[in-house]
């Protein structure tokens, strides 16, 4: 039989041990909840960098579209966006240079 000390020293030591099991499947709860999380981001992050280039072409033929048409409700809206669209002229192509000489 084991003594009145040893019993309660071996109570106490199961008694923790089985408190630091619980709290190790609180842990790893937790830990899956926020590793689902971060996958979640991550996929997200992911695919707006897939979705890039379109965007990129959308917001550039949706610019020059403005332009073209002078369209200001479409630049409003752009800049509503935080795009800034500048009404540049585009560049003219130099005029061809007359032949020397000939016809």
């Amino acid at each position: 039989m084991l003594k009145k000390n040893e019993f309660w020293t071996l109570t106490v030591l199961a008694a923790g041990g089985l408190l630091l099991a619980i709290v190790n499947m609180i842990f790893f709860s937790q830990n899956r909840v926020a590793q689902a999380e971060v996958s979640g981001r991550a996929q997200y992050i992911q695919q707006t960098a897939q979705l890039e280039p379109l965007s990129r072409e959308m917001i550039k033929a949706l610019s020059e579209l403005s332009v073209r048409n002078n369209d200001t409700e479409l630049r409003d809206m752009l800049a509503k966006h935080g795009i800034t669209v500048n009404m540049q002229a585009p560049p003219m192509a130099p005029a061809p240079e007359p032949r020397k000489g000939g016809k």
